[in-house]
């Protein structure tokens, strides 16, 4: 799975628009190995984004969980400690 795409189910607040449209860029980029795409791929690429974005939208959407949702700064927090557990502290 691509490291640049988050969980974005069940957090509080809910997920952005923005926040679907990002993880479907790298869901796009990760399947045509392409950062920016070629004039000829443009068009292809971009609509490529907006379906999956639509269809990630949809899923969000009916997804449903029974847990409380999590909390984004809380979730972060956590991100952070596993990577300097695992990269070591950042240096400044």
């Amino acid at each position: 799975m691509c490291r640049n795409i988050k969980t974005l189910f069940n957090f509080d607040p809910p997920v952005t628009d923005n926040e679907i449209q990002a993880a479907s860029l790298q869901f796009v980029r990760k399947l045509s190995g392409f950062n920016e795409p070629s004039k000829a791929n443009t068009e292809a690429f971009n609509r490529a984004i907006e379906e999956i974005a639509a269809v990630a939208r949809n899923l969000m959407d009916s997804l449903v969980t029974n847990s409380e949702p999590r909390n984004r700064e809380v979730e972060i927090d956590r991100a952070r400690a596993r990577s300097a557990k695992r990269f070591g502290a950042p240096k400044n």
